[in-house]
């Protein structure tokens, strides 16, 4: 029978706002008790957990600056010591502003990649461990981005990044095998930033074969397919883009 999301003790990263708050809210509808991770939206946080509370399941956050190994740590952790398990962990954070190549700083680099591959990879590590220790089935899922096999051009630390990611997913489900499996979703075009002019819009758009862009309701479906529609997956990645990797 495959893992069921419902009892099930989760950490979803960055889930303050955005796609991982959508995340973490449609677990805890499945009846999930969650831990939330935050960096610097404290009160977006305490809002989210106070929602899921509502649902009749557990929430906590947890402050950490996942670009520093030493805060991931100490934030995974405390949520250990509030939870005592983690049956899945959902890498979601991530940082994505543009960087246009021959103006990247070293600054740059260094903060796309350390809170987007580092972060990530510390994180699995100490929960893939506990969780090969304890004996139990987990699952570690990651938010690559499908832009790390098909790179923007002005955004090139965020791909490599999620490149990473991409590596780092079939990497550890070789290692973490069989009890741990290790699954990567990979966003399209899902909440673009809000200074992506209209006729950007319209190119993107025009190369996506459904025509629309994403929601973040579409990846948080997928991370609950992943938990509990088969238990038969690992090192592997989902495209959730629209078809905009086979344009």
């Amino acid at each position: 029978m495959a893992m069921q999301i419902k009892g099930k003790r989760i950490l979803v990263t960055g889930a303050a706002k955005r796609v991982g708050r959508v995340i973490a809210t449609t677990l805890a509808g499945r009846g999930a008790h969650i831990a939330l991770h935050y960096n610097t939206s404290a009160s977006e946080a305490e809002t989210a957990a106070r929602q899921i509370r509502q649902m009749g399941v557990e929430a906590e956050i947890f402050q950490a600056d996942l670009s520093r190994t030493a805060e991931v740590d100490r934030m995974a952790g405390a949520v250990y010591s509030r939870f005592g398990q983690l049956d899945v962990l959902v890498n979601n954070a991530s940082v994505f502003f543009r960087t246009p190549l021959g103006s990247i700083t070293e600054e740059e680099w260094n903060r796309t990649l350390d809170a987007n591959l580092r972060g990530p990879f510390f994180l699995s590590q100490f929960v893939g461990t506990r969780m090969l220790q304890a004996g139990i089935q987990g699952k570690i899922i990651s938010i690559a981005d499908w832009a790390g096999e098909r790179p923007y051009r002005h955004y090139l630390p965020y791909c490599i990044s999620k490149a990473g990611i991409i590596a780092m997913t079939k990497g550890l489900a070789k290692t973490l095998a069989p009890k741990v499996a290790v699954v990567a979703v990979a966003p399209g075009p899902v909440l673009w930033p809000d200074d992506l002019s209209a006729g950007e819009l319209e190119k993107v758009l025009s190369k996506t074969p459904l025509k629309r862009l994403g929601k973040p309701e579409d990846v948080a479906g997928t991370v609950c397919f992943i938990i509990e529609g088969s238990d038969y997956m690992t090192g592997t990645m989902i495209f959730v883009d629209g078809g905009r990797s086979v344009y």
